[in-house]
């Protein structure tokens, strides 16, 4: 099956919501396969390494304060078309209904989550978040035979 990997971070005011929970197992519902988790603190090097395209705009110290003001918990997921599919199921805004930021969040700010939003960004994300030979896990997902059709794939 050829599937991709992306990355979530489920941002702070997720983790002092106590909404990880509700997070994954949006993405789990899906189908999509955790084949990474950790929680982490972000430092100022990741912060600006992640947010590079943003670190000279005016609101990147209080973006980058915000990123370190508590815990984040990175997710990478597999499976078929798993950029589109995230992007999607995380929602772009909060009036957006039915995804995990119009559902859970009020703001545009404080939204929750960051997902990859292209393959190739994913590949570095992941990577920057990720040691693949120790924190990727490669199994297989029997729920997967009754989740994709043999033409899905």
């Amino acid at each position: 099956m050829n599937t991709e990997k992306t990355l979530v971070i489920i941002k702070p005011d997720a983790v002092q919501r106590g909404l990880v929970g509700e997070i994954v197992g949006r993405y789990e519902k899906k189908g999509l396969k955790i084949v990474g988790f950790k929680m982490m603190e972000l430092k100022d090097a990741v912060l600006r390494e992640h947010y590079a395209h943003v670190v000279d705009r005016p609101f990147f110290a209080e973006l980058a304060q915000f990123m370190s003001s508590s815990p984040v918990v990175v997710v990478c997921l597999e499976g078929l078309n798993a950029v589109e599919v995230v992007r999607k199921i995380s929602g772009t805004s909060a009036d957006q209904f039915g995804t995990i930021r119009g559902d859970l969040s009020v703001s545009n700010q404080r939204n929750l989550v960051h997902s990859s939003d292209s393959l190739e960004m994913a590949e570095r994300e992941v990577e920057r978040f990720f040691a693949s030979d120790s924190e990727l896990f490669g199994y297989d997902k029997e729920e997967w035979r009754h989740v994709y059709a043999k033409s899905d794939q």
